[in-house]
């Protein structure tokens, strides 16, 4: 497609989600006074005719922010991607995105080309994993190849046996990069293009050891203080995985810097708040320029030092929809719910009054659940004030459907189901009270609230 007469490029943000990120690119393209378009489920077409494949709405190039690590079928999205990829230019292309999302993938590629990544183990047998797992020392990280917001990561105890695959996803083992003793630390990087956004440390919060916004963890601007070794590593990271913009994370060790993953959706929240800038000018300037436009960099500096996530002009009109079918679950269901070292069938009762998932203790025990030291305020009807407990990263299977979520623990013994889904699980069913997988079970009235501080 060739650029209009006044030379304004379209440019479409692939994203079909409400993510803060998204806007902010969308407002950074019109303020650079060119013309952004949201490629949504709303919108959203392409067709083929006499050979010639066109989009609807029309663009000039496109800026990748389908999120793939949080969905249970990313190949769809990548393949969406991969077919608007044919017929425009796209920063974030859908092969390099692959790479990124699968962390083993992204260490092995990263080693390949000589960035030092912790050691790590990915085997497709209990047996293989297992018998590495010795070399890793008593306390390693065991991550699943594809997750996000520090979910389907743990630190564990390898003196115990931990399993390949949690529920439908493959892990595997890690070596933990431990320097700073008194509080856990990384260095997060983003980068966009060749240059350098912005750079913070990311602290982990009370009691855990993941240094995620998205958990609580603290940040502090690094852009002007991080070592020259960092930053050169992080810009290496980004161009060997092949990604336009991206989060590169690295943490310090005895011997360097070493990288732990490269975010091609990285947030932008922290880094903002951690150093003033937001890279969504950036992004849209590169789009922009791709396409064959012009943009001011005094414009692009003076707009980054502002986070514009504002609803959009571009915004499509949203139709409610007709007749959306959303799977139904019982009060009373069997789920399998998986850990680090096993994968179980249990029964579950749903209950719409408790935001988080919970789990008994002993079962947790039981899948290598943990626990993580986080800790939440949790408050029961019967109680006037709440209590911390724990809380652990759990793979639920219900029907065919997977959810990662993040659930409290606690003794349930003296209560007739183990598992306790929440609206963190529940939000994606409706209820039917009818329905129950133990038709024998009798009945409880527990009914807890969270509230998380």
């Amino acid at each position: 497609m060739a650029l209009s007469d006044d030379e304004t490029v379209r440019v479409g943000v692939l994203s079909l989600h409400n993510s803060k990120e998204t806007k902010a690119i969308l407002n950074a393209v019109e303020e650079l006074g060119h013309e952004p378009v949201w490629l949504r489920r709303e919108n959203t077409a392409m067709n083929i005719e006499d050979s010639e494949v066109s989009i609807e709405p029309g663009v000039d190039v496109i800026a990748n922010r389908l999120l793939l690590s949080n969905t249970e079928e990313p190949a769809e999205g990548l393949g969406l991607a991969t077919t608007f990829n044919r017929v425009r230019p796209m920063l974030n292309e859908p092969g390099a995105v692959l790479t990124a999302i699968h962390k083993f993938a992204t260490a092995a590629t990263l080693a390949d080309w000589n960035i030092q990544v912790p050691d790590a183990l990915l085997a497709l047998s209990n047996d293989r994993l297992n018998q590495g797992r010795q070399k890793f020392g008593d306390v390693g990280v065991y991550k699943t190849a594809i997750g996000t917001h520090g979910g389907g990561t743990w630190k564990v105890d390898l003196t115990e046996p931990v399993n390949p695959k949690v529920g439908n996803r493959q892990a595997f083992l890690q070596e933990l990069i431990e320097r700073d003793s008194d509080r856990h630390r990384d260095l997060r990087v983003y980068v966009v293009g060749e240059e350098i956004v912005g750079a913070m440390h990311r602290y982990a919060p009370e009691g855990d050891w993941r240094t995620n916004v998205a958990l609580g963890g603290d940040v502090q601007n690094a852009t002007e203080t991080m070592p020259e070794e960092a930053a050169e590593t992080a810009l290496y990271a980004a161009e060997v995985i092949g990604l336009d913009y991206a989060g590169v994370d690295l943490v310090e060790g005895n011997d360097g810097w070493y990288v732990l993953e490269v975010n091609p959706t990285a947030g932008f929240k922290g880094l903002y708040k951690a150093t003033g800038k937001s890279p969504a000018p950036h992004i849209a300037q590169l789009a922009i320029e791709r396409a064959g436009g012009d943009v001011e960099d005094d414009r692009v500096n003076e707009l980054s030092a502002t986070l514009d996530d504002s609803r959009p002009s571009c915004m499509p009109r949203i139709e409610p929809p007709e007749n959306e079918e959303v799977p139904m679950i019982g009060y009373i269901e069997d789920v399998v719910v998986s850990g680090t070292s096993g994968s179980t069938q249990t029964l579950a009762k749903s209950d719409t009054g408790a935001t988080r998932t919970s789990i008994d203790t002993s079962l947790a025990a039981e899948i290598g659940a943990g626990p993580i030291k986080s800790m939440t305020r949790v408050k029961s009807g019967s109680m006037k004030r709440g209590k911390a407990r724990p809380v652990v990263d759990l793979v639920i299977g219900i029907g065919g459907n997977q959810h990662t979520v993040t659930a409290s623990v606690e003794d349930r013994s003296h209560m007739d189901y183990p598992l306790l889904l929440g609206r963190d699980i529940l939000e994606h069913y409706r209820v039917d009270v009818r329905r129950r997988a133990d038709v024998d079970a009798k009945d409880d009235d527990e009914r807890e609230e969270e509230y998380l501080e």
